[in-house]
C-alpha cells in the first residue's frame, strides 16, 4: 500500500482545536486562522501570475523580480518562488484542513506542469505567454508550428528543478495519487533524472537528455597535470556538479521518491549517485571534492571566479549527503570517505576555524578572486557578491558520522510529515507579531531594495516570497496548534 498516512492531519482534531483565546493573551487559534486567511488571498491573487511566482514585488506591484529581471509573463522556479509557495500552501491545508489551500496549491502545480520541458525538468523561469512559448520545448505544448530549435535544458542549479519535484511528489502523495496529470508529470520529472544520470552516476547541472554513455568513461578523480590560472572560457554545464548541493539535493529527492512510489530503481539511482561521491573524492593530499569535474574526472573551472580546487564548502554538504545515504541503505561504503575528508578539512582551517571555498590542487593554498577576477593567494580586496570562506564546525560533522556508525541501520527514509505542535507564548506571540505586520491589503511589505533594476531604481519598500512563506507558516502553526 502506497504510503499516505503520513501526509495526513485529522480534520476533526483542527476543527476542535481553532477557536478559543491564548492562554494569557487575547490572540487566539481563530484570529490566526483569519490573518492567514487575508494573509494567502492578497499574495495569491495580487502576486501570483496563474498559479506562478517570483522573489519579490515593489510594495505597489509595479515591479516584479527573479534572480534576474522577469516580464510580465514569466514566473520563477529557484527557491523562494513557485514550488517553495506551493509547498507553503500544502502545508497550511494538512494542518489547517483548509480547502482554499488545497486549491491554492494545485493551482500552483499547473503552473509547474505547464512550465515542465521534455527533457524532464525546469529552467530558471517558465514563461506564460504564448510567443515566447513558441520557442521552448514545453511538454504540454503541442510542436506544431514551433520555431526551431527549441529550448529545452533541464538545469539541476540552485535547486530549480529539484525543489519542483519534491512539490509536485508531495503533492501526489496528500491527494492520494489521484490526479493522473499530477502523477504522470511527476513520474515523468524523476524518470528524466535517472535517464540523465551519467554512467559513473553523476550529474551535470544542466541536460537535455540522456548522454551519450562513450562520452562519460567511469573512472576515479585525478589531478590534471596542468590547469589554467586564468578562466578559459569554456561552458561547464556539461560538467559533474556539486556546487550548490546539486547533486546532494537530487540524491535527498530520489530517497524520498523511492519511499513515496515504492520505487526501488530511485533509491537504486540515489546509491549510484553515492557510488559517484566515492569517485570523486580526490587522492591524497586531498581527500576531499571539488565544485565540478570534467569527464575526465579532473576538477575544472567554472565561471570566471570559480577554478579547478578542492573545496570546504560543498564538501561539507557530501559528507552529510553519504551519511544520508549510509542511514537509508546501510551500506558502509558509504561511511568510508569521510574520515580522511575531516582530516583534510582539520588540518585545511583558517586562521578563524573556517574553511576556504577553494583550496590549490596539491599544494593546498587558499585561493581568492580580486575584484577584478585575478587568482590571488591573498584574502585582501576580494570580488564582491561571492563567499570565498565557509564556516566549519568539525564537532557536529564528527558527531553526526558517530551516530550513524552507531545508529541501527538502515532506517526508513525520513519523510515529510507536517505535524501539529504545541500552543505556547512564544508561538501565540509569534503568531501575532506576524498577523499586526499585515497591511490593509493584507501584505507583509517591509524596508528593501529590487536588485535587477539598476542603480536608479527608487524602491525602498518590498514584498517578498520568503516572507510570506516563513509567516504564513508561522500563522497555520498557530490556527492548528493543539
Amino acid at each position: 500500500m502506497r504510503r499516505v498516512a503520513w501526509l495526513m492531519v485529522g480534520l476533526v482534531s483542527w476543527l476542535a482545536g481553532a477557536a478559543g483565546p491564548a492562554p494569557g493573551g487575547e490572540f487566539s487559534r481563530a484570529d490566526a486562522a483569519a490573518a492567514l486567511r487575508r494573509a494567502t488571498e492578497f499574495f495569491r491573487s495580487r502576486c501570483g501570475l496563474e498559479g506562478g511566482y517570483v522573489w519579490r514585488h515593489s510594495a505597489d506591484l509595479t515591479k516584479r523580480e527573479g534572480e534576474q529581471a522577469t516580464t510580465a509573463t514569466q514566473v520563477w522556479t529557484q527557491p523562494p518562488s513557485t514550488a517553495t509557495v506551493g509547498q507553503a500552501f500544502l502545508e497550511m491545508h494538512l494542518l489547517t484542513g483548509d480547502e482554499a489551500f488545497l486549491a491554492a496549491a494545485r493551482e500552483t502545480a499547473e503552473c509547474l506542469i505547464r512550465g515542465q520541458l521534455r527533457s524532464g525538468g525546469w529552467d530558471k523561469l517558465i514563461d506564460l505567454g504564448p510567443a515566447a512559448r513558441r520557442k521552448i520545448a514545453y511538454r504540454v505544448d503541442p510542436p506544431d508550428g514551433k520555431v526551431e530549435p527549441l529550448f529545452n535544458v533541464t538545469t539541476l542549479d540552485d535547486d530549480k528543478t529539484q525543489s519542483s519535484i519534491r512539490f509536485l511528489m508531495r503533492l501526489d502523495a496528500a491527494t492520494g495519487f489521484r490526479d493522473p496529470r499530477l502523477h504522470e508529470a511527476a513520474r515523468y520529472a524523476l524518470d528524466g533524472l535517472l535517464a540523465a544520470q551519467r554512467p559513473n552516476g553523476g550529474w551535470p547541472q544542466r541536460f537535455t537528455g540522456p548522454g551519450e554513455p562513450s562520452r562519460y568513461p567511469v573512472r576515479a578523480a585525478s589531478y590534471p597535470a596542468s590547469w589554467s590560472r586564468s578562466w578559459p572560457g569554456t561552458s561547464f554545464i556539461d560538467h559533474y556538479t556539486f556546487n550548490d548541493g546539486n547533486i546532494a539535493v537530487v540524491i535527498d529527492v530520489l530517497l524520498e521518491a523511492a519511499a513515496v512510489y515504492e520505487e526501488p530503481r530511485y533509491r537504486a539511482a540515489a546509491e549510484k549517485a553515492g557510488d559517484f561521491i566515492r569517485l570523486a573524492q580526490m587522492p591524497e593530499p586531498q581527500p576531499a571534492w571539488a565544485q565540478q569535474y570534467d569527464a575526465d574526472m579532473h576538477p575544472a573551472w567554472a565561471r570566471k571566479f570559480e577554478p579547478p580546487a578542492v573545496t570546504g564548502g560543498e564538501s561539507q554538504g557530501i559528507i552529510r549527503a553519504l551519511l544520508a545515504l549510509y542511514r537509508a541503505t546501510g551500506e558502509p561504503r558509504f561511511l568510508e570517505p569521510i574520515p580522511p575528508a575531516l582530516a583534510w578539512m582539520r588540518r585545511s582551517r583558517l586562521p578563524d576555524g573556517g574553511l576556504a571555498r577553494f583550496y590549490e590542487l596539491q599544494s593546498n593554498k587558499p585561493l581568492f578572486f580580486t575584484r577584478d577576477t585575478e587568482l590571488t593567494y591573498n584574502e585582501g580586496e576580494l570580488l564582491s557578491g561571492y563567499c570565498f570562506t565557509v564556516g566549519f564546525q568539525p564537532e557536529k560533522l564528527e558527531a553526526a558520522y558517530q551516530a550513524a556508525r552507531d545508529a541501527t541501520v538502515p532506517e526508513p527514509v525520513p519523510t515529510w510529515n507536517p505535524r501539529r505542535v504545541p500552543w505556547t507564548a512564544d508561538l501565540a506571540a509569534a503568531a501575532a507579531r506576524a498577523a499586526a505586520a499585515l497591511d490593509d491589503r493584507g501584505a507583509w511589505v517591509q524596508d528593501g531594495r529590487l536588485g535587477t533594476y539598476g542603480p536608479d531604481d527608487d524602491t525602498r519598500r518590498v514584498i517578498t516570497t520568503d516572507t510570506f512563506v516563513r509567516n504564513a507558516l508561522t500563522l497555520a502553526r498557530a490556527a492548528a496548534a493543539e
